[in-house]
């Protein structure tokens, strides 16, 4: 099953074309072509605009269900959040076994604490995405970890059919594209993993670490330009 990395492909040929900073980080603000099944934004600062857009008005609702204990509610935001936090589990750690068990936990940990959860200045998917984040963490600092090799055969997420991807940089494989990702620092490759791989909004991806929206995009900008810099001479 071949992972749908176009829009860190996308972002990657920005910076390979533009090197003007200004014009890349306008081009990086921007959404980005959907690596899949949207996160949603699920997100509010204030009170819920009743004619706003119908999917987020649908995941807070299903939130504020879980959160009263609807087990079916909890199930549907598991489909629609899976995958995400899939793909940025497995672009951290490299193996399709250890991604699963750990988006398994994410979600296991995201039930227990569900009641806790508050709208106030927060986003689901960021929420859950942090959760994530930590048992990834976890994970490197309990000892456990080794190498693995990723290769091109990138699954999408648990259980999901395969998927075509137009591959507009065809010198590049994902071999070489998710080794590039890995060296990058560790911020700079979470944050383009969220935004490019996961597919969350510059907004969530600011929740999630704990920066500003400003901060998010020079991060993203340095991110990228690294990752430009990273790539063979060929597709240099």
């Amino acid at each position: 099953m071949a992972a749908n990395v176009g829009a860190l492909r996308w972002a990657l040929s920005h910076a390979l074309a533009t090197p003007d900073d200004g014009l890349l980080a306008m081009a990086l603000a921007e959404p980005a072509p959907s690596p899949g099944p949207s996160l949603g934004s699920a997100f509010s600062n204030g009170p819920v605009d009743p004619h706003g857009d119908p999917e987020e008005l649908r995941l807070r609702a299903l939130v504020d269900l879980a959160r009263e204990g609807d087990a079916e509610a909890f199930g549907q935001l598991y489909d629609h959040y899976v995958n995400g936090i899939f793909r940025f589990i497995y672009y951290r750690v490299g193996s399709q076994q250890l991604a699963e068990d750990l988006t398994s936990e994410t979600f296991v940990r995201g039930l227990r604490a569900i009641q806790r959860f508050s709208w106030q200045g927060k986003d689901f998917g960021a929420w859950l995405t942090t959760i994530a984040r930590n048992l990834v963490v976890d994970h490197f600092k309990s000892g456990r970890a080794r190498l693995e090799i990723v290769s091109d055969d990138v699954p999408e997420g648990p259980r999901t059919a395969p998927s075509t991807e137009d591959d507009v940089m065809s010198l590049l494989s994902n071999e070489m594209l998710f080794a590039a990702v890995a060296e990058l620092p560790t911020e700079q490759r979470e944050c383009v993993l969220m935004r490019f791989i996961q597919g969350l909004s510059i907004a969530q991806t600011a929740a999630a670490l704990g920066r500003t929206e400003g901060a998010i995009k020079q991060l993203q900008l340095r991110a990228v330009r690294n990752l430009a810099k990273k790539m063979p001479e060929g597709i240099r």
